[in-house]
């Protein structure tokens, strides 16, 4: 009798330890490993910086077009960019200018 209830006691005592063990396991691997985990953590981090990088490239490209819109402004008219946007919008082409006609690629 006395031996059953101790080794019921440390059974007992065994499996909170084992329970415990886990639960902490278990959350422990959740940390590194979950979605909101250091591995996560990580990978946002590389995404920051790629889109960062995507927003600098942006950012240059607007302000070239920007730059571009300013010079056809009617107060300050670049008279190179008028004649260039001209013939682009009309298809001319000065009789002095080389025009080179390249056929489509054939999906080939």
């Amino acid at each position: 009798m006395v031996s059953r209830t101790r080794l019921k006691s440390i059974l007992t005592g065994l499996a909170l330890y084992t329970m415990a063990g886990l639960l902490v396991g278990y959350f422990g691997v959740n940390a590194y490993t979950g979605k909101y985990g250091l591995n996560a953590r990580q990978e946002l981090d590389q995404e920051i910086i790629a889109l960062t990088s995507e927003l600098v490239r942006l950012k240059r490209e607007r302000a070239e077009g920007e730059q571009r819109v300013a010079l056809l402004r009617s107060g300050q008219i670049d008279p190179d960019m008028l004649d260039e946007r001209a013939r682009f919008q009309l298809d001319y082409a000065n009789p002095r200018d080389l025009v080179r006609i390249v056929p489509p690629r054939s999906a080939n």
